[in-house]
């Protein structure tokens, strides 16, 4: 039986002016791919005031875009052996190191090269599976192009000690970015609730209707040019939660396509934020467990090289 499709528009705003439809919805839907979209343009699915458009139609601000996506069904998702990075395991719970551009969990039509068949391969049958088929042993996410320390857990016990931590705010998350601009102090506290932006569906944003709480330390690591190095701690875990603090500052993430400049004079896939530590009881006796990420090399080289490109 076919999936059920979810029908939504978009208003592409000034930051969209001359982007491609199939990047734009993939901006939009940062879990599907660009591929996926191009199979949706030309089959009339995605569509600009009820007419049909090639994938590269250059997007206008103004524009609406209608898209109709499949909803997520329960598809056979298979192992795959994708190599891995392991920080820490043991018999409850797995800490991988993800790549930049990889999806955490499958999606309708991306259900394959995610972390979710990944971890599959490697462990097994040893995953909770309390998130059901599409996203065994996740507990938390991280965006696409965030890098870094993602918790997995191998049994429903872990899942559910994890979970709660992660809602009572217990679990320590310290983050690296650079951020376009230089911050004023050295640090500082964003507390400022955030929702689905109800004018740009695409987005989340600061102080919406039905936002929910949210609250972001930083610290400043180095002072560039024209950029600031930024530790952060979350208090809070919610969707674009860093970067939409530091853009509502003023300070948004560098290479962030959805809430920085359009234009970025330094190419890079996605926003520069990583998941360097986490941080957490375990669940079969409580001693504090804390893993480090380390940076990975291109933002390695961003951080080293400083006042000459930054």
């Amino acid at each position: 039986m076919a999936a059920e499709t979810v029908r939504q528009e978009f208003e592409a705003g000034t930051m969209h002016e001359g982007m491609r439809l199939d990047k734009f919805l993939s901006v939009i839907y940062p879990d599907l791919s660009r591929a996926y979209f191009q199979k949706l343009i030309k089959s009339g699915q995605a569509q600009i005031s009820g007419c049909m458009l090639k994938p590269s139609y250059s997007i206008k601000e103004g524009d609406v875009v209608t898209v109709e996506v499949p909803q997520a069904v329960q598809a056979d998702i298979q192992p795959e052996d994708i190599p891995l990075d392991i920080l820490y395991e043991d018999d409850d719970v797995l800490v991988v190191n993800k790549p930049k551009g990889m999806v955490v969990h499958p999606a309708p039509g991306h259900y394959t090269g995610t972390l979710v068949n990944a971890v599959m391969y490697y462990c097994r049958e040893n995953l909770s599976g309390i998130n059901g088929q599409i996203r065994p042993g996740i507990v938390h996410r991280i965006d696409k192009d965030t890098t870094g320390a993602l918790l997995v857990c191998k049994n429903d016990f872990a899942h559910n000690a994890l979970a709660q931590q992660l809602r009572v705010h217990s679990v320590t998350r310290r983050y690296r970015g650079i951020v376009s601009g230089c911050v004023k102090n050295d640090t500082g506290t964003v507390c400022a609730d955030i929702g689905r932006d109800p004018k740009n569906r695409l987005k989340m944003a600061c102080g919406v209707p039905n936002g929910r709480e949210a609250v972001t330390h930083y610290r400043l690591l180095s002072r560039f040019r024209q950029h600031s190095y930024l530790e952060f701690e979350l208090e809070t875990g919610r969707t674009h939660q860093i970067r939409v603090h530091m853009a509502s500052i003023g300070h948004p993430l560098l290479g962030d396509a959805i809430y920085g400049p359009s234009r970025c004079r330094i190419k890079l896939q996605g926003q520069c934020l990583h998941a360097m530590v986490i941080g957490f009881a375990h669940p079969r006796d409580g001693r504090y467990v804390e893993v480090t990420a380390p940076l990975p090399e291109y933002f390695q080289k961003l951080a080293d090289a400083g006042e000459t490109v930054l």
